[in-house]
């Protein structure tokens, strides 16, 4: 007896050479509805229409044709249970040996902008339902849900009867499709709908198996979505992309966008901006009246760290910036273009990793971040909504002059990206120190203060979180900084006050933190 496979698809991709092998190679008999059975009879392929099958008409507009119990029996029979035989005969139903079935175009068309209405309308219940019915019964049923596996199908049954272990690899991924679909379905009424879900649930494809993760003897995975953010960068040269390289590139690049895009037809002074990072944390960052320029003053602030690091840019890399870049080792370069002469500068590097990320390839904002802990995930909006200056107030005698408060703002928008306790130096546009991740605020202005020495002086502090006494302003006075900005909040705010008073600093309050864990 001929074999029989039921094809029902919306991605025709490859279908009609792919029905000609099954019919012409192993004698299948093919089984379809709607619009593929149209599609192969177009072709000259021989089809038994569904409704033929069944003896049941499609009802509903279409929105029930497969959902019989001659096409589910067909599917979910065991060929070696008594009973089922015994059911098979006595509803004289005709086994099903193949499923080929993708699904309505849910994601694409709410991509597109969709009404509620049609969105509804491509929710695929009859193609989930026999998907999920030969992969339950996958030891009978091979079952395929995406084109790239036609050909290998097509090699496996050339040996002959399927082996058991690649069936059950078909409905893995059977099941996993159906998941993802879901998924989607229910992110978009949660959204739409502004339902808070009582489950956490996203789905991402693997992108790659990566080298290792962040240690050599930890095994690393990329999953994510094709068409957006690191998966959507064009790598221009260099090495395969590590685990540690994208957590790093993740953050120079929120950085550096801090100041926008610099679009080649509107720049302007100082619009130009550059980020050096190394290991998680902004090591010299700086915005210019050119890129070459805003990376030459983020280098200077820590030159040591800065090699091997990673480095971000909200501008087209052109020659003279190439020039800058190829004398100190880097692991990335990341910029929304580079001139053809610039790459050909830096190709010499051939170990450089340089990725194109332009504008369009950018996640819409108000995304989620997580990260896991034992048993679970902790889920937060990211931290990118737009900063209020209006709500800044200044609370000493002294108010910052506008070059001030010009560098006010540059050092706040740093300090975001730096791992707390954060303190940021800056003057003229550029970091002059900076102190990361310290247990204590007092430390990593230390550090940052020692690390700007006698520059630091006539510049400003940033500090990521409230002052809890005014010792880090009386520091910072030794140096000679003439404003702070801080959130403000603590109960003690006033002896930070009258310290700054007292030492002639201005100091401005946020009344918004900006913690990085």
């Amino acid at each position: 007896m001929s074999p029989l496979a039921l094809v029902s698809v919306s991605d025709k991709k490859n279908i009609i050479q792919f029905c000609k092998e099954l019919v012409e190679q192993f004698n299948y008999k093919i089984l379809s509805s709607g619009g593929t059975a149209n599609h192969l009879i177009e072709a000259k392929i021989p089809v038994i229409k569904v409704s033929d099958f069944t003896n049941s008409p499609e009802i509903l507009g279409g929105r029930v044709k497969t959902l019989h119990p001659k096409i589910h029996g067909g599917i979910l029979a065991k060929r070696t249970d008594e009973e089922h035989k015994r059911d098979v005969d006595a509803n004289d139903l005709e086994l099903i040996d193949l499923v080929v079935v993708n699904l309505y175009p849910f994601k694409k068309t709410v991509a597109q902008g969709s009404t509620w209405e049609d969105a509804i309308e491509n929710i695929d219940i009859g193609g989930p339902s026999m998907i999920r019915s030969a992969a339950k019964n996958h030891k009978e049923v091979a079952v395929l849900v995406d084109p790239n596996q036609y050909q290998e199908f097509i090699e496996e049954s050339k040996k002959g009867e399927l082996e058991e272990s690649y069936k059950a690899k078909l409905a893995l991924e059977a099941f996993q499709h159906t998941a993802d679909y879901d998924t989607a379905i229910s992110s978009w009424i949660s959204k739409e709908r502004g339902l808070q879900s009582s489950k956490y649930i996203e789905s991402y494809p693997l992108i790659k198996t990566l080298r290792y993760g962040e240690n050599p003897h930890q095994k690393a995975f990329w999953y994510g979505l094709s068409n957006i953010g690191w998966n959507s960068a064009k790598q221009l040269q260099g090495k395969e992309l590590s685990y540690n390289n994208l957590l790093d590139l993740e953050s120079a690049l929120s950085t550096v966008l801090e100041f926008g895009y610099a679009e080649k037809d509107e720049f302007t002074t100082d619009k130009f901006a550059s980020v050096i990072l190394k290991h998680n944390n902004p090591c010299g960052a700086s915005i210019s009246n050119s890129a070459s320029q805003a990376f030459l003053n983020a280098l200077e602030c820590d030159s040591v760290s800065a090699f091997g690091g990673i480095v971000a840019f909200n501008s087209n890399v052109d020659t003279e910036t190439a020039i800058s870049l190829k004398d100190i080792f880097l692991e990335c370069i990341v910029a929304p273009s580079f001139d053809a002469e610039a790459l050909e500068i830096l190709k010499v590097k051939k170990n450089l990793r340089i990725l194109k990320l332009s504008k369009d390839q950018l996640p819409k904002k108000n995304q989620t971040s997580t990260k896991s802990i034992m048993g679970g995930l902790l889920v937060q909006d990211t931290n990118d909504s737009e900063e209020k200056t209006e709500n800044w107030i200044s609370v000493t005698n002294k108010n910052p002059s506008n070059q001030i408060n010009l560098d006010l703002n540059f050092a706040w928008k740093i300090c975001k990206h730096v791992k707390s306790n954060a303190i940021v130096i800056a003057k003229d546009q550029k970091t002059i120190g900076i102190g990361a991740g310290q247990m204590n605020r007092v430390g990593a202005a230390k550090i940052a203060l020692k690390s700007g020495g006698k520059l630091c002086c006539d510049a400003v502090l940033a500090s990521d979180g409230f002052f809890p006494f005014a010792d880090t302003v009386e520091l910072a006075n030794e140096y000679g900084i003439k404003a702070i900005i801080q959130p403000g909040g603590s109960l003690r705010d006033q002896e930070s006050i009258d310290m700054c008073n007292s030492k002639g600093i201005s100091m401005i309050f946020t009344q918004k933190r900006h913690f990085l864990h």
